[in-house]
């Protein structure tokens, strides 16, 4: 158990920490808490299908390929995920564009937003976004590699999916109490993330890149 959480834990970091689905989240609660709420689901609600979907795929590697199969799925996910951190830190050292960010005019639509539309947006978000996908598929097979029975394995993807995306559901709960104190965290953290996305970027890309790097080489036996 000690190893699988050795595992989980830098993957809900990192996926915690991007700052696109909080920014996003940050948009949403001002205009419409329940739109915010909806988009939140609705990455979480992908999240869950993509657990059952793929933890039965990476279940029925393991079965065909023998024991040693998740082992070396992790292995080259870590090492995917690794390469996209690189690639990304790089990418806004050069100043370009974000390729996960949404269309232009969408933060300004994302005002208007139903909750119906806005649940929509989430679950397309977190369909598309290949990171996030690489977070999961890397949880998925990290629990498979650990071995544990059906309902630990289920309990464990939900605590990952529920952590990963702490900082949504910790504005939610913000936004959702009256104070004014929690009013002024949110305007407080929204104007401090706005200014310091880019060095949380590269950052991110640098330190877990490297960390992920390390453990891909292990998982395939090259460390």
């Amino acid at each position: 158990m000690l190893e699988l959480w050795v595992n989980l834990v830098p993957l809900i970091l990192v996926s915690a920490a991007l700052p696109l689905q909080t920014i996003l989240t940050l948009r949403l609660v001002r205009t419409s808490l329940a739109a915010a709420f909806a988009w939140v689901a609705g990455m979480i609600t992908v999240r869950l299908i993509q657990g059952l979907v793929f933890g039965v795929v990476v279940k029925a590697s393991e079965e065909h390929s023998g024991t040693d199969a998740p082992r070396y799925i992790l292995g080259v996910l870590l090492l995917v995920l690794s390469l996209l951190l690189f690639v990304k830190a790089l990418r806004t050292m050069l100043g370009a564009e974000d390729e996960d960010a949404p269309p232009p005019g969408w933060l300004t639509k994302a005002g208007a937003m139903s909750p119906k539309a806005a649940f929509g947006a989430g679950a397309g978000f977190m369909t598309i976004s290949v990171k996030f996908l690489v977070f999961t598929l890397g949880a998925i097979s990290a629990i498979t590699e650990a071995d544990l029975d059906a309902r630990l394995s289920a309990l464990m993807y939900v605590l990952f999916v529920v952590l990963a995306a702490i900082a949504p559901l910790t504005i939610l709960a913000l936004a959702a109490s009256s104070s004014k104190r929690s009013a002024a965290m949110l305007d407080g953290f929204s104007t401090w993330l706005q200014r310091k996305t880019r060095v949380i970027t590269i950052l991110l890309g640098l330190i877990f890149g490297i960390w992920f790097l390390i453990k891909a080489l292990k998982q395939l036996a090259v460390l």
